[in-house]
């Protein structure tokens, strides 16, 4: 059995889009730009921002809780079921947020699944503007039956 299995991020992405307070309006600007890309794509959020940027673009955004409510979790949640696969987390490293916790462990679950992460407009910009966006993506992670099989014989038996 091999250490990796290939997943496919599909042509149309699941895109979540995240932004701490002092950074919504830049997302939503940056949403409005992006509006035509956008659109091509479903569209999720924590509950303010995916109410702001529906309400400021028209775009449909799912929205789940907000994120000192467990809406990072949820859409890290989401990430482990393959149900969204991109996000553009317009981060404020100025600013410190009670649920930072959860946002490091957002960061982490988008690495471990290996999807991409933009973190401000310019990395959100250089993705978006990808060649990849326009079809699929084949992407190598961790055969995660092979870990948990190897993890449980390794682990002392009770």
């Amino acid at each position: 059995m091999s250490d990796t299995i290939t997943l496919t991020i599909p042509k149309q992405k699941s895109i979540a889009l995240i932004a701490h307070d002092g950074k919504k309006p830049e997302l939503i600007k940056w949403c409005k730009d992006n509006a035509e890309t956008l659109k091509k794509h479903f569209l999720c959020g924590t509950g303010t921002t995916a109410r702001m940027i529906t309400d400021a673009t028209n775009l449909p955004v799912r929205g789940y809780n907000s994120g000192p409510l467990g809406g990072d979790q949820q859409i890290g949640a989401k990430i482990v079921e393959g149900k969204i696969n991109f996000v553009v987390f317009f981060s404020d490293p100025l600013t410190a947020a009670p649920h930072d916790p959860d946002v490091k462990a957002l960061m982490r679950i988008a690495q471990v699944y290996d999807i991409p992460f933009a973190n401000n407009k310019a990395t959100a910009d250089f993705l978006l503007h990808s060649s990849f966006m326009d079809e699929e993506y084949d992407h190598d992670v961790i055969n995660f039956k092979q870990n948990i099989a190897q993890r449980a014989e390794t682990l002392p038996n009770e």
